[in-house]
């Protein structure tokens, strides 16, 4: 709930993002951070976060810029007031928008990090033969199986880092090489996994029920952990992803769940996939999201022109 500061609105407002929109936690906690700062900067000028008014959310953006914050943020923040205040007009709760006449900067989209393919293949040539070393103790080969079923899987499929590691045990009863996916809000996705994941999924699942082992979390995850989730933790892969990174020479700050996730998308594109069926694959629900990847496209389609187009050097040669 949020916090005293910011008063019953926003706590609809909050409320209607989780059972309407499906928003997260984190989602609702960074919405709560952000009403309630606003919130303090009212109440110290003499109003409330609901009767603010144009000018006294002009004031506020100043004063955010005005103490250092970066524009990302103030982007954010200033997002965060348009959705609550047209919340409220849409509800009925206020006459107005006072966000409309506001021109925020447009927050600057940097172009995701993305591994080149041969930098992806070390990695998963590096799991896979970690994953099959037998001189590896009983509780060391499992953890590697996990690592290579992991990455395998997120190259594959570009899931959210949140969507694999939460992946139920029901997954390897999947006939064909797809399984679905629960997504943000709820939302199910059918995703192909390729012959090379689902090997490495099936063979992490052998080595998990071989005799001896003791089972750790909640067994209806794939990846069950000794954590209050009962699976694997985001942190926690992620940090095995980045040590194998560094085992294959790959420089660990260049990589994560998400680069991964991003290579997945790159590579598809740069090899002529569609852009509404990468945005269906990595479960976006709006195509703007996806168009970052726009970049690989325009590559792809000035080599398409210059190499075929009937007036370009190469096709008079």
């Amino acid at each position: 709930m949020p916090g005293r500061g910011a008063g019953f609105e926003a706590e609809a407002f909050l409320e209607m993002m989780a059972v309407e929109r499906g928003a997260s936690v984190n989602t609702l906690d960074a919405y709560r951070r952000d009403l309630e700062d606003a919130s303090h900067h009212f109440a110290g000028r003499g109003t409330s976060l609901a009767a603010a008014d144009t000018a006294a959310i002009r004031s506020y953006v100043a004063a955010l810029a005005a103490a250092g914050l970066a524009e990302s943020s103030r982007a954010r923040r200033l997002s965060a007031l348009r959705q609550f205040y047209r919340f409220l007009y849409t509800e009925g709760r206020r006459g107005d928008d006072p966000t409309g006449p506001i021109e925020g900067a447009k927050k600057k989209r940097p172009l995701p990090k993305v591994m080149g393919e041969e930098e992806v293949d070390r990695l998963l040539d590096l799991a896979a033969a970690e994953a099959g070393d037998d001189r590896l103790s009983a509780a060391a080969r499992l953890r590697a199986a996990r690592l290579h079923a992991l990455v395998e899987l997120l190259y594959a499929t570009g899931m959210r880092v949140s969507e694999l590691v939460s992946l139920p045990r029901s997954v390897l009863r999947a006939t064909g090489q797809a399984i679905v996916v629960r997504g943000k809000g709820g939302k199910e996705r059918m995703v192909p996994i390729g012959e090379a994941a689902g090997d490495a999924m099936n063979r992490y699942a052998e080595v998990a029920r071989e005799p001896g082992r003791r089972p750790e979390g909640n067994e209806r995850f794939l990846f069950p952990a000794d954590s209050a989730a009962g699976h694997l933790t985001r942190q926690a892969f992620a940090r095995d992803l980045k040590a194998l990174a560094a085992r294959a020479g790959i420089a660990a700050a260049k990589i994560s769940p998400h680069v991964l996730r991003h290579a997945f998308a790159s590579h598809l594109l740069k090899h002529g996939a569609d852009l509404r069926a990468v945005q269906e694959l990595l479960g976006h629900s709006d195509i703007s999201t996806t168009q970052i990847y726009t970049h690989v496209l325009e590559e792809r389609l000035i080599r398409l022109v210059t190499d075929h187009h009937p007036l370009s050097p190469a096709s008079r040669d």
